[in-house]
């Protein structure tokens, strides 16, 4: 009987076909549902524990005396940075540990770190807190993907991908929801002397992070599915798995990487450096520009700190970085839905001060109308994005792509429309619209890069994957419509100019359409050639 890799017995763990069975033969089981349900459920806490924050943050900003910089660092870059850049060491070791077990860590670590914002008293420990958010919030997608792409056969990975990601709005519109009525709640019950003297928005940040430390015991109950199961390329867990993590660790995150980089050669360090130095020029630049000296230094590390991770895979892990870095059609699908990522996160983010502050709506109004909404919106525009990305990819090896295309495209007129208008029906309508598609296009681009890659490369291929969603997606698009919103005083313009990423993303999937069936055919043949001993 097949064993997992916690040394069950395989019926024990769900799993059903031995090992070598062959790929068409794997089902989905009752088991298999019910991981996935767990998985949303994390995945709901997640963006509830990352967005909380926006709905927050006129009070935050009240009683801390932010600047609207210091709250949009903290949203976007804070988070974001922390959360790519440990994304890749956490992405290797759920692609050699046990994936359950790190799931339950980093969902403790970052259920903790969220109720420590609660007690924030300043900017700093607040930022400390919203990067402690992050890098725990890094171990969850990486180890989710990687579990459900074993416990579900491809014909249904886009599927079964969708239904997690539903928890990310899901989560995003609860967060909107609940978080204004905490506040409100707690206001009103404790208009003096409250208890510990916490604010409302304090007891928001502890109550919706201390659920999560219950969850991370039942998650720790999930049984490890063997590696490489639903393809039939069972993969053993190496014996040493942490020297994995501690390696692709020093060499993302600075000033490790010039260690990393000269124990590679002094060609390595040269060119580390070099690139380091570049980096740096631009980001002296837009700085220059901008008059942001937050954004653009974090930027510029996080973007350093990816460029020294990428150049020196290729001597740790060649079959890796062949698949993953030197693959046009990967690295075309990641980028390309890291436009539509571009999109989604600066209409979630700017959405309600839109409808405030050009709208007239009131903050409590316009959390409902545009939280409650955009969860089911989110909910139902993945799930069926997911499972027309499946049919179509039975039909067209490259179908799941057209999928992403139109996530990307069709949104835009819908988005021009809504940030124009000072209708608010119209406006909250356009809302819906807007999510609805755009929700759509995340299983099918998360399906894609995990079909071209082998299954031990899934955790490292999902932080990749997320890299162009954060540091696209995150730390640019909604930096970028605000930035625009400044320097011409509308912030309409500030969200049009959004729309840049349309044409951008477009050329990129295309050419991801193109060349996604080859690279898909030859996975295989690729590796072995790159050194994979398969």
């Amino acid at each position: 009987m097949t064993e997992t890799t916690d040394g069950r017995d395989g019926a024990e763990a769900g799993v059903q076909p031995p090992a070598d069975a062959p790929a068409e033969e794997y089902k989905a089981t009752g088991y298999s549902w019910y991981v996935l349900t767990v998985l949303v459920v994390i995945y709901v806490l997640n963006f509830v524990d990352r967005n909380i924050l926006s709905i927050l943050a006129e009070d935050i900003k009240a009683d801390l005396g932010l600047s609207d910089d210091q709250l949009g660092f903290l949203y976007g870059t804070a988070f974001g940075v922390f959360y790519a850049l440990f994304g890749i060491p956490l992405g290797k070791l759920a692609d050699s540990w046990h994936r359950v077990r790190l799931m339950s860590l980093g969902l403790a670590i970052w259920s903790a770190m969220t109720a420590f914002s609660g007690f924030a008293k300043n900017f700093a420990t607040l930022s400390f807190a919203r990067i402690g958010v992050g890098i725990g919030e890094a171990t969850a997608s990486p180890s989710a993907y990687s579990l459900i792409s074993d416990y579900f056969p491809k014909k249904m990975r886009a599927t079964a991908l969708a239904i997690y990601s539903s928890g990310l709005y899901l989560g995003g519109g609860v967060s909107l929801l609940i978080g204004g009525k905490i506040v409100e709640w707690w206001n009103a019950a404790y208009p003096v002397d409250a208890p510990f003297g916490l604010a409302g928005w304090q007891a928001a940040f502890i109550i919706v992070g201390l659920p999560g430390l219950l969850l991370a015991m039942l998650v720790f109950t999930l049984r490890e599915p063997l590696r490489g199961q639903a393809e039939g390329l069972p993969t053993p867990p190496p014996k040493d798995p942490f020297r994995g993590f501690v390696r692709e660790l020093f060499a993302v995150i600075p000033p490790f990487t010039i260690i990393a980089a000269a124990r590679a050669g002094m060609r390595h360090l040269l060119f580390n450096l070099g690139g380091g130095a570049i980096i740096s020029a631009i980001a002296y630049g837009l700085i220059v520009l901008t008059g942001n000296v937050q954004q653009w230094v974090a930027i510029a590390i996080g973007y350093y700190a990816i460029f020294s991770w990428a150049t020196t895979l290729k001597d740790r892990d060649p079959p890796a970085f062949k698949l993953i870095w030197g693959n046009i059609a990967f690295l075309t699908t990641i980028l390309g839905y890291g436009m539509v990522a571009f999109l989604s996160y600066s209409a979630t983010f700017w959405s309600a001060p839109y409808a405030i502050r050009i709208i007239g709506e009131l903050p409590g109004d316009a959390g409902w109308w545009i939280g409650g909404p955009g969860a089911v919106a989110g909910f139902l525009g993945v799930i069926m994005g997911g499972r027309v990305a499946d049919w179509l990819r039975q039909r067209n090896p490259a179908g799941r792509l057209l999928v992403v295309m139109f996530g990307l495209v069709v949104p835009a007129l819908p988005f021009a429309i809504a940030f124009t208008t000072q209708n608010a029906i119209l406006f909250y309508v356009l809302s819906f619209c807007l999510t609805l598609i755009a929700s759509s296009a995340l299983g099918a681009a998360a399906a894609t890069s995990q079909d071209l890659v082998l299954p031990r490369m899934r955790g490292t291929a999902t932080a990749t994957f997320f890299l162009a969603t954060t540091l696209v997606g995150l730390a640019l698009g909604p930096y970028l419509a605000g930035q625009v919103s400044a320097a011409t005083g509308s912030l309409s313009t500030g969200m049009l100019s959004i729309l840049i990423a349309v044409p951008i993303g477009l050329v990129l999937l295309i050419i991801a359409y193109r060349t996604v069936p080859e690279a898909e055919r030859t996975l295989v043949e690729r590796a072995r050639a790159a050194g994979e001993p398969i």
